[in-house]
């Protein structure tokens, strides 16, 4: 394991240093693996279109399965997103930081390209102390389960190191993630807000809050929306939204 891409990220009063070095990393276009409240997660410059590409190409996946986008505050939702329902922001309110992925259309606007998204993106903000510190420095991440795909999302940095190696310029090493469990995904593109994964927060959970239709039976298909890929689905033994 190379110990100059592992960086200590446990403790606030001396994580300094490693937030500086994966901010940096992210400003040079390459990529970053950073702890989270589910999985850990390995993230690019959101709008660096070359660094999304070797995201992509460090996980061994194609275009049609985007990346997530994580963010350092609930506000961010409307920097990012168009005509947001009211059930869907009023789950970001409840649970962000926090185990939930939403799926909304994006600002048309943005200049960004993270793969055939047909002008949705998948946001999140993690319920993670090292997470937020990296995210406000760097604003949105575009951020993947750290796993080779078809492989068990990483729960530490030394497994993310085993899986990803020096495809990664910089490892923020938080200890092992506290949830290991990833994100549930809820689609609100449509008409209905409706689960696409579950994960870390149950349907009953998020039905106290808002109207949200159940994920359909294991082996049918969704009803017709944007694409269910990469982090809007479970690929294989993992779930590679963070």
């Amino acid at each position: 394991m190379s110990l100059q891409r592992i960086h200590d990220a446990t403790d606030p009063g001396t994580w300094g240093p490693a937030i500086d070095e994966a901010v940096n990393a992210v400003g040079r276009g390459e990529l970053v693996v950073l702890p989270t409240d589910t999985v850990y997660g390995i993230g690019a410059d959101a709008f660096d279109p070359r660094a999304v590409q070797a995201l992509l190409d460090a996980k061994g996946r194609g275009r049609q399965m985007p990346p997530p986008v994580l963010i350092p505050d609930v506000r961010t939702l409307d920097g990012l997103a168009t005509a947001v329902p009211d059930a869907a922001r009023a789950l970001a309110q409840a649970f962000w930081p926090g185990g939930l992925t939403i799926i909304v259309r994006a600002q048309p606007s943005l200049a960004w390209d993270l793969g055939e998204t047909r002008g949705t993106v998948a946001l999140r903000m993690p319920d993670h102390p090292a997470a937020l510190a990296l995210l406000r420095r760097t604003g949105p991440l575009a951020v993947s389960s750290a796993n080779l795909t078809g492989r068990p999302a990483a729960t530490t940095a030394a497994e993310a190191y085993d899986q990803l190696g020096t495809k990664v310029a910089v490892y923020l090493d938080g200890g092992a993630a506290p949830g290991g469990v990833a994100s549930t995904i809820v689609d609100a593109t449509g008409e209905a807000l409706r689960i696409v994964r579950l994960g870390a927060l149950d349907l009953a959970t998020l039905a106290a809050v808002a109207p949200v239709m159940a994920p359909p039976p294991a082996g049918t298909s969704a009803a017709p929306g944007p694409p269910a890929a990469d982090d809007r689905e479970p690929e294989g033994p993992e779930a590679a939204a963070p």
